[in-house]
């Protein structure tokens, strides 16, 4: 199955600060710098008549509560045509950093809302990406205690939706072996640096190949 059909008008992006990458402070460039901009790129050079229009609703900080409460607005009512969705390290992030808890049954139900929304009121095709981190510091080794279940509950979601699967974590932490360290794939250890948006990017358009 082709994830980008032939006649597709709109693909959506959606998620927290790695997805936004900036479109929000430059209305000049509203797919922003990152990833998402990047993916775009390729897909338009590889079918240049294709006429895909791509759309970028990433939000800095969001967790998958917050996708929940704006999914009508910045989804659905966009009409997408493929519905790209990367959310899940703020709700390890605030875990550790502000003592608020997102459990991943929650995380999980609040994900599976999103995607049963898409599912019962379209035809679009989904795109999970898995949620990451690339520790650079001891204490983020421990965060991987939360967000290891979430990245296998995206793995159960992409196999129950049947939706293409992004393995983000895997793909970025192995670059970082190859790449001098994880500084030079996510200098924060969650926020890709222009290499490590690359690798996404490239990764997202291969998974759009016709």
């Amino acid at each position: 199955m082709t994830l980008i059909p032939p006649g597709a008008r709109t693909v959506l992006f959606q998620g927290d600060s790695i997805t936004e990458c900036g479109r929000l402070s430059d209305p000049d460039n509203p797919l922003g710098h990152g990833y998402a901009s990047m993916a775009a790129d390729l897909v338009r050079a590889a079918r240049p008549d294709s006429g895909i229009t791509f759309v970028n609703r990433g939000v800095g900080g969001d967790r998958v509560a917050d996708l929940r409460a704006r999914w009508q607005a910045d989804t659905l009512d966009v009409e997408p045509d493929v519905v790209s969705v990367l959310v899940g390290v703020n709700d390890t992030w605030y875990r550790y950093r502000a003592g608020e808890t997102t459990p991943a049954d929650a995380y999980e139900d609040d994900y599976r809302s999103l995607l049963t929304q898409v599912r019962d009121r379209s035809d679009a095709r989904l795109v999970l990406v898995e949620p990451f981190l690339v520790p650079v510091t001891a204490e983020q080794w421990e965060w991987r205690t939360d967000l290891d279940p979430r990245i296998q509950v995206v793995r159960r979601l992409a196999e129950e939706f049947d939706a293409a699967l992004l393995a983000a974590d895997g793909l970025l932490n192995q670059a970082a072996r190859t790449a001098g360290g994880p500084g030079r794939i996510a200098g924060d250890g969650v926020h890709p640096t222009p290499l490590g948006h690359t690798l996404l990017a490239r990764a997202w358009a291969a998974l759009a190949r016709p």
